[in-house]
């Protein structure tokens, strides 16, 4: 039996034989209604654009300063892994390992897993361990919390400058571009890199 011509819902499991669609036609399961699968033409140029320009922007983040306060006469200028480190002393190391990874290592290996996916797929082959690859994106988007980082800084800037003066620098605006970078990404369907992968396995 050709297994390649069947499809698993990923939400009740129920299996089904692929049929094929006409353009931008999508397949839901009958017995929960989750998207199955569609035939959308899929943007790999695109993909690998958000992609790239998310590596660039996540080293910015992480290389410049987040904001400037000036309280006093003192100015001073942080960056994420001051703050970190900060945190960190302040003998709650475990929201400072959760942050770190949350913020910079999630997102980093979310993206270059996407960067190892999309290029070869975008150079006519399908990458080593790709089913690997496919599942660790997939369980990995949930744990980038960058958005919520962003969400708390900016809250965070408007209770200081009730005391001090304080500016957004580039890291933050960084952090900024970031979030809609990865957000973009995520709104492709990653089953779509799996039919190409699929195509290109024939």
């Amino acid at each position: 039996m050709d297994t390649t011509a069947l499809v698993i819902c990923e939400h009740c499991d129920s299996v089904y034989r692929r049929m094929p669609l006409h353009h931008g036609q999508t397949a839901c399961c009958t017995q929960c209604g989750a998207v199955l699968y569609s035939n959308r033409s899929l943007d790999l140029d695109a993909m690998l654009a958000l992609a790239v320009a998310a590596m660039i922007v996540l080293l910015i983040a992480n290389a410049y300063p987040l904001m400037q306060v000036e309280l006093g006469g003192i100015t001073r200028e942080t960056t994420l892994w001051n703050i970190i480190l900060i945190t960190f002393d302040s003998k709650v190391g475990l929201i400072a390992v959760v942050s770190a990874l949350s913020i910079f290592f999630f997102p980093l290996l979310q993206i270059a897993l996407y960067l190892y996916v999309l290029l070869p797929l975008r150079l006519g082959h399908v990458p080593p361990a790709f089913a690997g690859a496919m599942h660790a994106l997939r369980q990995m988007q949930p744990w980038s919390m960058v958005e919520v980082f962003v969400l708390g800084v900016l809250v965070s800037v408007v209770k200081l400058a009730g005391v001090a003066t304080v500016s957004a620098e580039t890291g933050l605006w960084g952090f900024g571009v970031l979030t809609l970078l990865i957000t973009a990404l995520g709104g492709f369907d990653l089953r779509e890199l799996w039919d190409r992968a699929a195509e290109l396995g024939e």
